[in-house]
């Protein structure tokens, strides 16, 4: 049977452009909603490989529904222009791609998608209609699917008739029966005033029609229901006819020439995606004139260990390596199960590589052979988490040369990932098909060509410092990391398990106490009806289903009502509970340890992410969140947890890049900086600035270093606008080379579209070229921003390899387990604590020449929290 994916492309449009960051490409137009849209096609072209794509729009003249009800979608907001202007982008993409599209006055796009759908079923074809907008759901069947998009565009939802009757308990053609009972205010159709969704889903389940509703209201319960249905006959047979989509729109239609693929013209496409900056697409359309060039790679499978033995002897100078490994949240379970190598002799795939099992000595010996011969110079892809598993079998790899990802993140940090074989269509031109395993196969064949283009690239860019002496060699400190792990307290989890569940329930009894019911707490939906309707606490914002009750609502009403206060704190105090209570009791290992990912080519800034647990985001808001760390404790009952923090890095690294004397003299004559800003600001000697101004210059310094505006920088303070304004113009007049070197870097963003580190770390700013002003004044905030956390993420990692590296060369037993933000955490054996101290300072206050001297705080503690 054949299959039919028909495309409700203004609502998709819509879902993408709020779902996603803005976006824009060089020429400053907005993408998001492109980008959006494109991968969400993709993905449901690759789920259910559909045979033709079509896609529907809505039109801007009226259609009959307005003509009929001059207020149909009336008080809709106006689409905003970001929106507007990438449609015509998307109906140029859909038209390289082959996808007709259909649109028509008078007619709404969902009125199409109801008589394609319904020719497609007259022609025994399996439909399926994606979309955001539940209106379609009346047109699914048994042959007729509807794909609703949930959470943006990350998640999906597929009806069919028998899924519609499970989870509304009504039929498709039931639910416009239900639309004419409670109407919906989104479209403005008026429904039965005082009739709600549940209403309406129980008279319709009962009753089966609007019309039979209607024909025995005599028998319905509720004096006011029945005098409502009773007045508002017509308004009711009105909304549903408004609900009811048509099928018969008269659209010239036929199936000859619509099958998708036959119609794609790849070289525009490409050369579209390059234009809007969308490279990570690329590899989906490959050029006419490269199918020719491209070739199945003859790959030698070796499924012996005499084969492997034969292999690594012939291995003389270089080779290429990708690794395929189990994939496990459990560092225990993480193996190595392939091997995808490339020498001057060809190409392998190791398939009888399972060191688990049979021969595990013989292999862990001829991966030693490799790994560790230092003559032999290793070529990778994704090297971090191979050096990974091969540290558990005690090989330490040496002559690590080059990594295509690092590269890659290195020469554009903005894609967060970056597969094989993108890469490979990217740079080279080429696309590999198949699975991950035929891709891997395929691409180590093209790592040498890589390397070399990406080696060439670096040198022309200024980055190779960057590269092999920081996030090469770092690579290898985080995969130590990630073997060390660190110890949990499994008592102690229980305890706070407890502790957080008797928290959690007495929060709650107090907010319903305070709201006088019991409610779903949970819910938006309820949360918002106890909120701005019985408590008629002023909405700040409403949705689409709703009233938003979301963390920035709850912060403008704080002081308010009570009930706000608790509301914030139930809801931090259930996801650390989720998160890291429940969350830690799953990835804890068999040796006790938890052994997080950290991820090295995640963030556009240059910072370390980690994942399984991720342990850089723990909120320590709530005394709560804070205890969480007492049970991360060291590896033994004598050792210790070391924790060295930098002081104040970000604001150093200010001082040093602006070169501003009077911030640098601060640091240099170890003033608190919040201490020496405040006496500035509000013009006092530093013996009398308080702790309110303290707070409030530490605002503002941290302000500046983010690109704050005066209305930020008021509300974040409680003051006025204007006060807040006094403020960063003194600071300025006290700082004049703070506010120079600002401007300078916004405006070498302009010409370059990217800033960069001290180390020359680039981040790629394209929305500082935006037209829209509040795009172009994110921009304006990422580019001051952006050198200055990026120099301070150099400086950690930095630090880390210098930590690292020190105390092997002194053969200490102590070890470094983990790093969050501007911290590193050691385990340390009692008897080396001083050295450690002493070796750990000293390495992290030296990492860089600085016009500022940069301090260390050490703490030390029998766990995590004591630490600090």
């Amino acid at each position: 049977m054949e299959r039919v994916l028909l495309i409700d492309s203004n609502s998709i449009m819509n879902r993408a452009f709020y779902a996603l960051p803005p976006l824009t490409n060089s020429e400053g137009l907005h993408t998001n909603a492109i980008y959006g849209f494109a991968n969400m096609i993709f993905k449901i072209e690759d789920e259910i490989q559909p045979d033709y794509i079509i896609a529907t729009f809505d039109r801007k003249a009226p259609t009959f529904r307005h003509e009929e009800y001059t207020d149909y979608k009336a008080g809709r907001k106006r689409m905003p222009d970001e929106l507007a202007e990438q449609f015509p982008v998307v109906k140029d993409m859909l038209a390289l791609l082959g996808i007709p599209v259909f649109e028509l006055d008078g007619f709404e796009a969902d009125d199409l998608l109801g008589t394609i759908s319904k020719l497609g079923e007259e022609s025994d074809k399996e439909v399926y209609i994606l979309t955001g907008d539940r209106d379609a759901l009346q047109l699914a069947s048994d042959s007729t699917k509807i794909i609703i998009t949930k959470k943006g565009v990350s998640e999906k939802e597929i009806y069919d008739y028998k899924k519609m009757i499970e989870d509304f308990g009504v039929t498709p053609t039931q639910f416009i029966d239900v639309k004419g009972l409670m109407g919906d205010k989104s479209d403005n159709i008026p429904g039965v005033p005082g009739i709600g969704e549940k209403t309406a889903y129980k008279l319709i389940q009962t009753y089966g029609t609007l019309e039979n509703v209607l024909d025995n209201i005599e028998e319905i319960s509720g004096k006011k229901i029945k005098e409502n249905l009773e007045n508002h006959r017509e308004d009711a047979v009105f909304s549903k006819r408004l609900a009811t989509i048509i099928r018969n729109v008269p659209v010239e239609f036929t199936w000859e020439d619509k099958k998708y693929k036959e119609h794609i013209n790849n070289v525009e496409v490409r050369n579209l995606f390059l234009r809007l900056g969308m490279k990570s697409l690329l590899g989906r359309f490959e050029l006419a004139e490269e199918k020719e060039e491209v070739e199945k790679i003859p790959v030698k499978n070796i499924d012996s260990l005499k084969g492997f033995k034969e292999l690594v002897s012939s291995i003389k100078k270089e080779v290429y390596i990708v690794s395929q490994l189990v994939d496990s949240e459990l560092y225990s379970k993480i193996n190595i199960e392939k091997l995808f190598i490339s020498t001057e002799l060809g190409d392998y795939e190791v398939k009888a590589l399972d060191i688990e099992k049979e021969n595990r000595d013989d292999y862990i010996k001829l991966l030693k052979e490799i790994f560790e011969n230092d003559t032999i110079i290793k070529y990778s892809y994704g090297i971090k988490n191979t050096l990974t598993v091969l540290r558990k079998f005690n090989i330490e790899p040496k002559s690590i040369e080059f990594d295509v990802e690092l590269a890659a993140y290195i020469i554009d940090s903005s894609k967060g990932k970056y597969p094989l074989e993108v890469l490979i269509g990217e740079y080279l031109g080429k696309e590999l098909k198949g699975s991950q395993e035929e891709i891997k196969a395929d691409g180590v064949h093209y790592l040498k060509e890589l390397s070399n283009i990406f080696i060439e690239r670096l040198k022309a860019d200024d980055m190779e410092e960057l590269y092999y002496k920081v996030e090469l060699p770092l690579a290898d400190v985080l995969s130590a990391m990630e073997c060390e792990g660190f110890k949990v307290n499994k008592n102690m989890l229980e305890e706070l398990s407890v502790t957080f569940k008797k928290e959690i329930e007495e929060t709650g009894a107090k907010i319903y106490e305070l709201a006088g019911e019991e409610f779903n707490i949970n819910s938006p939906k309820q949360l918002g009806k106890i909120l701005f309707e019985k408590l008629d606490l002023p909405p700040v914002k409403k949705t689409k289903t709703g009233y938003s009750t979301n963390a920035e609502v709850l912060e403008k009403l704080v002081d308010k009502h009570p009930i706000i206060k608790e509301i914030t704190y139930f809801r931090q105090i259930s996801k650390i509970y989720s998160t890291y209570i429940e969350g830690l009791k799953n990835v804890i290992d068999a040796d006790g340890h938890i052994h997080s990912s950290f991820n090295q080519t995640v963030t556009t800034t240059g910072r370390l992410s980690s994942t399984e647990p991720n342990l850089q985001n723990i909120p320590i808001k709530y005394e709560m969140g804070r205890a969480i760390r007492k049970v991360f404790i060291p590896n033994n009952d004598d050792d210790l947890i070391l924790s060295a923090d930098y002081s104040q890095i970000e604001l150093r690294v200010l001082a040093h890049m602006s070169g501003d004397d009077n911030m640098i003299n601060a640091f240099k004559e170890d003033i608190d900086i919040h201490t020496k800003t405040a006496s500035e600001v509000f013009k006092v000697p530093l013996e009398e600035v308080t702790s309110l101004m303290r707070g409030r210059a530490k605002a503002v310094n941290f302000g500046i270093v983010y690109g704050i505006s005066d209305f930020s920088l008021a509300q974040d303070l409680g003051i006025t606008k204007k006060e807040a304004g006094e403020y960063m113009s003194i600071y300025f007049d006290r700082y004049p080379k703070i506010k120079g070197y600002l401007n300078g870097v916004i405006e070498k963003a302009n010409e370059d579209g990217y800033v960069h580190t001290i180390l020359n770390r680039r981040r790629f700013i394209p929305e500082i070229k935006a037209s829209n002003k509040i795009l172009k004044a994110l921009g304006e905030r990422l580019a001051m921003n952006a050198p200055i956390q990026g120099s301070a993420a150099d400086i950690i990692k930095i630090a880390m390899i210098k930590v690292y590296d020190k105390l092997r060369e002194k053969n200490l037993k102590s070890t470094l387990i983990l790093q969050v933000h501007d911290e590193l955490i050691l385990n340390v054996k009692p008897n080396e604590l001083e050295e450690v101290k002493k070796l750990v300072k000293t390495e992290m206050e030296n990492v860089l020449e600085l016009s500022v001297p940069l301090e260390v705080d050490l703490n030390v503690g029998h766990n995590w929290y004591d630490a600090k």
